[in-house]
Parts: structure tokens; sequence; C-alpha cells
């Protein structure tokens, strides 16, 4: 039977099926665990812990199926005239190596044993333009080196490139475009996704699927990706995932944390996306030596902040962005911190935004240079009561006589006119008019009313650090 399999594969010139597997992902997990993450410090556990539910109940109204939901194994080809993948899938036996001959095969894909799929950077799975493309139903299997293509439209399915449903798989070197969803993991754990290409369909941004979600799925490697063009990489519900030395751009949010914690991102670069970072409902965790820039528009951010509690913001270069770091009720929980620290924050519209007078941030050892506004508020109230410490500011106003590198006295920001629009969304239109740079110019000269001490650095840094090679990203 295996000689018979074997001769049919090379004759009708398909695929080449090799037992058994040497290596898979069981080999790239073994080699994860014995070098560590890159840059976090962190090992992957011997036999991690199975918490699937992230300590809570999956809420009703997601929508994305029953917890037990399996995909059903194809029977028909989606695109006439092109050898139907699944028959090869089916002749596997299981921990074989199916090295596909080049060409193009048709979806849809279900796998659902061990098995190990070599594309070799030159095959390609159609999926007819209807539903998901390729589902990963298996736990310690590999996808490598093939191009999936023309998913569905549709939201109500998530119609996407290829759904992952276990554990310890390895995804890595595909070339992904025209599916509405690019990967999706569900109650999916310690698996590798490295080194993917992520398109979406080339609609509108809102109405385009998220290029790599994460559903109840824990402690990921998400490595050395690069994503254009979509909506949202987003993770729900899912704990110590590591998103390390990817490049997303002109997608919406770069990355979107909602009620997860403990996740790391470090040496990522975001550039012309609305978003950012973005960590709301969420815990712990670090953003660290990332690049950020041209994150504009209405709601331009580099790093947000939305009731979350415990996050280091070390390392990264924020430049021309609309706001540089935004904090909204945030620290939230009780004796929680937010760490700002060694960062480059220069060339944005608002360096820091404060959308409520909240305690609990440290600011400290940061660079702040040619933000048209340092600091704002989102309300009446001041950002004193966190603890500024060490930055180095290029407007401030004073020397350093004993040449110890720290100001002689400490820098205080004021705010004068720049009360309207940061208590006036509206009056923001006109910050920076020349009637407003009049206002605050006659006022500062003889204030007319009590200017608002946002800030006080009591050790200022007097000359500009040299920049970091970390932070250097171009």
């Amino acid at each position: 039977m295996l000689g018979r399999l074997l001769a049919a594969g090379l004759a009708c010139g398909l695929a080449l099926v090799v037992f058994p597997s040497p290596g898979g992902a069981e080999d790239a997990l073994t080699a994860l665990r014995r070098t560590g993450t890159v840059g976090s410090g962190r090992v992957l556990a011997d036999e991690p812990v199975d918490s699937r539910l992230g300590g809570m109940a999956a809420p009703a109204s997601a929508g994305w199926g029953g917890l037990n939901e399996q995909a059903p194994i194809p029977t028909k080809p989606r695109v006439s005239g092109l050898p139907f993948l699944q028959d090869l899938i089916n002749a596997a036996p299981e921990g074989s190596v199916l090295a596909l001959k080049p060409g193009s095969y048709s979806g849809p894909v279900v796998v659902n044993k061990t098995l190990t799929i070599e594309g070799g950077g030159r095959v390609t799975i159609d999926g007819g333009g209807k539903g998901t493309v390729f589902v990963l139903q298996a736990s310690n299997a590999v996808l490598r080196g093939v191009h999936l293509t023309n998913s569905g439209v549709s939201h109500d399915s998530d119609d996407a490139c290829l759904n992952v449903r276990g554990d310890r798989n390895v995804v890595e070197n595909l070339r992904i475009d025209d599916c509405l969803f690019g990967i999706d993991l569900k109650m999916s754990n310690d698996n590798v996704v490295r080194g993917n290409s992520i398109r979406s369909k080339p609609f509108d941004l809102g109405t385009r699927g998220d290029s790599l979600r994460l559903w109840y799925s824990h402690r990921n490697l998400i490595a050395d990706n690069n994503i254009a063009d979509s909506r949202d990489m987003v993770a729900w519900y899912s704990n110590e995932n590591r998103y390390l030395n990817n490049v997303v751009t002109r997608s919406r949010y770069s990355l979107h944390f909602m009620f997860a914690a403990d996740n790391i991102v470090e040496g990522n670069r975001f550039y012309d996306n609305a978003v950012g970072v973005n960590v709301m409902y969420s815990g712990g965790g670090a953003i660290r030596n990332n690049f950020f820039s041209h994150a504009n528009g209405p709601t331009g951010m580099a790093v947000g902040f939305k009731e979350a509690s415990g996050v280091l913001v070390e390392g990264n270069e924020i430049i021309y962005c609309g706001v540089g770091v935004g904090l909204d009720l945030s620290p939230f929980e009780p004796d929680t911190t937010i760490i700002i620290r060694g960062n480059r924050i220069a060339y944005n519209g608002i360096a820091i935004s404060f959308l409520s007078d909240k305690k609990g941030t440290i600011i400290e050892h940061n660079v702040f240079e040619g933000n048209l506004t340092q600091v704002a508020m989102g309300d009446s109230g001041s950002a004193d009561r966190n603890l500024w410490r060490g930055n180095y500011w290029d407007d401030y106003q004073g020397f350093d006589s004993n040449q110890d590198n720290v100001g002689d006295r400490p820098h205080e920001l004021y705010a004068y006119t720049d009360q309207l629009w940061m208590e006036v969304p509206y009056a923001r239109f006109f910050r920076n008019a020349p009637m407003m740079e009049m206002l605050d110019f006659l006022e500062r000269l003889a204030p007319f009313s009590t200017p608002v001490m946002l800030l006080r650095d009591e050790q200022p840094v007097f000359n500009k650090p040299q920049e970091s090679s970390k932070r250097s990203v171009k």
C-alpha cells in the first residue's frame, strides 16, 4: 500500500509523501524551549498548563462557534480544473511529510492529523472565493511555504485563508492574499506563526478582515511576519503571547489587545496605521524596542491604554504620530502602574495625552523633542500626580551650572490658553491657529487666569542623550 501511494503521487505529478516525519512542529518547539524567546527572557514550559478559557467562560455573543466546533472534511473542490488537495491530505499517513509538487491546487482543505506540508514557496491553494481556504485542525503539525488565496467575503462566517484549531503547530513562510481574514487562531496554544506575508481583500478599511486574530489562545509566538492593507491584528482573552519583529503597515490597529494579559510586543515596526498598539481592559506584559511612525488622522495614536494596568513601555521610537502615548483611566487596577521609560517621543502632535486625572504612571528617562504639545489633559485635571523623572525636554528653560547633566531647576509645564482646547474638544481644531498662539503669548506675559501646572520633572536631563541603536529602526 505504501509503495502504491508513493508511485501514484509521483505518476500524477502532484506530491511526494515521505514517512515518517523527521521533525515538524515538535522539533521547532523543542528548539524554542531550549533557546528561549527572542529578547523577552521568557521560556516556554515543557508541559504548559492548558488554560484555554483564560479563567472565564466563552462569551456567547462572540458568534464564532461552540467550544467543540469541528470543521467537516471537504469532499468537493471549489475550483474546477485544479487538483483537489484534500485527496492528498486524506491519503497521507499521520506523521508523514507531504511535499507538494509546484502548481495550483483547489481548496477547501481540512487537516485533522499530525502532518508536515511543504510547498517550497511554489504552491498555490485557491479557495474558490467561498468560505475558508485552509483549516489546520490538528496539533504538532507544520504548514510551510504555500500561497493561500481567494477566500469568501462573509464576516458572519469569518471567511479566512487559514484557521488554526490546535496546539504546538508551526505555520511559516506562507503568502496570504485576497482573503477576508488572514490567520485565525481559536483556542490554540503554543503555536509558532512566523515569516508569513498577509494581505486582506482590497476593501475599505472598516470592511476588511483582521490580518491575524487570537481568541482564547495562549503562549503563541508571532514573529517576523509582514502584514499590510488589512484591518486589525487582535488578541481576545489571549495571554502570554509574544509578538516579535513583525512589520505592520497601512492597517487600522497594528495590534489590539482585549482582555489579554502578559503579552510581549518587541522589535516590531508599525507605520502608516491608524493606531499602533492598543491595550484595553488588559494587564501585564511589555511594549519594548518597537518603532512607531505616522499614526495620524483624527484617532492617530502610537500606543494607547484603556483601563489597562501593569504594562511597561520601554525603548520605543515614537515619531510623527497624532498622539504618542494615550492613557484613558489607566492604570486601572488599584496599586498598579504603567511605566513609560527610555523612549524617544518626537515630532508628534501630542507626546502624551491623559484623558483623565488619574495617578499611577511613571514617566522616566524619555526624550521629548519636536512635539507640538508635550502633555495634554482630557479634563480640567493635571498630570502632576504621576511621577516624572529624569526626562530630556527640548523646551526646558534652565541651565546646568555644575555640568552634571541635570538641570539646575525642575522642568515645569503649565497650560495657559491650551486649557481651552484641552477642556473643549471642538476647540482643538484651532489649537495652533494664529489667534490661539497670540492669546497664549499674551497670557504668559500677563496671565488673566490661573495656569494649570501639568507636570513637574525634578531632575530633567540637560543634554539630549545619544540615540540608542535599539531605537534607531529605519
